[in-house]
């Protein structure tokens, strides 16, 4: 096996938040995009590949962006998450227009990826530390196949000033093993409190310091297979469901609860930024710029 990860980027989302394209939105002092960052410092961690999750129409604009300026850095690989890219001989209803979520994304490298690799969403900047952190674990001589990871943040450090957020919710033991983790869509600050809306839309509060998934994992070749059966199931469950969507966290939780595998959570005091809302990229601006001007990266990354 490749003793070096690859980085797998999660970048085919539509964007209808934000309103556009925001995979490709420039925020850095000389152009770059938050997944010019995200693949610079895992370069810096050791990180030998990165294999972009796009969609068919926008695999001209992300060549035309990256693929030069990567060239003698880092491998590059493109994979496609459409609609219709499920097993044969699963129906599913026609008028679905979204894909299948953060799992049926993941499913797609299959192919394409034979080593450890971390996965991380296009539109989040987690920082340097998260990539070193993730590296370390992976040249652990002591874990076994089915032992992933996760970088963990605390709530209160990764909310957006703009609007409502997702995140995985995530409790884990004394040996900081995960042992639950469930997805709350619709988090956000009110007051002083941070609420979500639970499945009959109630508003339930949070600790600031619960600790969230951002989506950057931790995961051997071996989780290609537990999606690939996870997912067989999800299809024929949800074929006419138009909104459903086949999440990382919910198939991690699945074989914590089987004990197929375990998740060490990596803990970061980091503050997230990315890009939601159209609103938010001004805050990131302003980070990356005061990153530039603390030496942490240069002003021109490439």
């Amino acid at each position: 096996m490749n003793t070096k990860p690859t980085l797998l980027i999660l970048a085919a989302g539509i964007g209808s938040r934000y309103g556009g394209l925001k995979q490709l939105d420039q925020v850095g002092t000389s152009g770059e995009t938050i997944i010019d960052y995200s693949i610079y410092d895992a370069i810096r961690a050791g990180f030998g590949k990165v294999v972009f999750v796009i969609r068919e129409n926008i695999e001209a604009d992300f060549r035309a962006f990256f693929d030069q300026k990567l060239v003698g850095k880092i491998q590059t690989e493109y994979v496609f998450q459409e609609t219709h890219k499920i097993p044969a001989g699963l129906p599913f209803n026609p008028e679905r227009q979204k894909p299948w979520g953060t799992g049926h994304a993941v499913l797609m490298a299959k192919d394409v990826i034979h080593e450890n690799f971390a996965v991380i969403n296009a539109d989040d900047f987690y920082g340097r530390e998260a990539y070193m952190s993730l590296a370390a674990y992976f040249k652990d001589p002591n874990r076994l196949e089915t032992d992933y990871c996760m970088v963990g943040y605390e709530l209160k450090n990764t909310l957006s000033e703009n609007g409502y957020v997702s995140r995985g919710q995530c409790k884990s033991d004394h040996d900081h093993f995960l042992f639950d983790v469930v997805e709350r869509t619709h988090i956000e600050r009110v007051g002083d409190k941070i609420i979500y809306q639970d499945s009959v839309n109630q508003s339930v509060e949070l600790d600031e310091k619960t600790l969230v998934s951002m989506n950057f994992w931790g995961f051997t070749p071996s989780y290609f297979n537990f999606l690939a059966e996870k997912f067989s199931t999800f299809i024929p469950q949800n074929a006419n469901n138009l909104k459903a969507e086949f999440y990382i966290p919910s198939v991690v939780n699945e074989l914590i609860e089987e004990k197929r595998a375990r998740v060490k959570v990596l803990h970061s005091d980091a503050s997230w930024f990315g890009v939601t809302y159209k609103e938010d990229k001004a805050g990131v601006v302003q980070n990356i710029q005061s990153l530039v001007s603390a030496g942490i990266y240069p002003e021109k990354l490439w």
